[in-house]
């Protein structure tokens, strides 16, 4: 399936697509706050599009005017089983990078305000989860801009893949307050 909004197209990720993430994320000032460290070669790359970004919800992020084979980030909505936000069948996490060179653009509150509409309305959730950690201003930007709201802070939560804990702020949106949004 293919999602699709002003400027981009939401599908699925490819093999073939290997290249183009290795090269967001292989840059130090994107994964590391979101989690995860920099790629090291398109190998790892590969690696990840088979083995984490292959959830049902994943899709990565290309801009129309450059085509559907530029990759510019990725977006998720992790569901039941694949979250520790929820374990309701009918709330979902959303989760979301975007590679450096296309920061500050508005892109991420478009993509993320389209998988919103596709949660609540072609999934049937009721609620979605969103988190950052402590210092990602700019994921906690996205999520006040398409209507997220706090919800509470953990501390010392564990960030396997870097191998530290840190603070992280859960936010969250329902589909009453996505609604009234939608119809403001």
């Amino acid at each position: 399936m293919t999602l699709e909004t002003k400027r981009l197209f939401l599908r699925p990720w490819r093999e073939t697509d290997a290249e183009n993430l290795y090269k967001s994320a292989s840059d130090p000032d994107v994964g590391p706050v979101a989690g995860w460290p920099p790629h090291r070669n398109v190998e790892e790359s590969l690696y990840v599009i088979k083995n984490v970004l292959s959830g049902q919800e994943c899709y990565c992020i290309c801009l129309k005017e450059e085509g559907a084979d530029t990759v510019v980030g990725c977006i998720e909505l992790k569901l039941n089983g694949h979250t520790n936000m929820t374990e309701q069948d009918d709330e979902c996490e959303l989760g979301y990078w975007l590679g450096k060179p296309f920061w500050g653009n508005g892109l991420m509150p478009e993509a993320a305000g389209e998988m919103l509409r596709h949660a609540f309305k072609d999934l049937g959730m009721k609620k979605v989860w969103c988190g950052y950690y402590d210092g990602n201003d700019k994921s906690k930007r996205v999520q006040e801009k398409i209507g997220f709201r706090y919800q509470r802070t953990m501390e010392n939560v564990d960030v396997p893949l870097m191998h530290e804990r840190r603070t992280e702020h859960v936010t969250g949106i329902s589909k009453e307050e996505w609604i009234r949004r939608e119809q403001a």
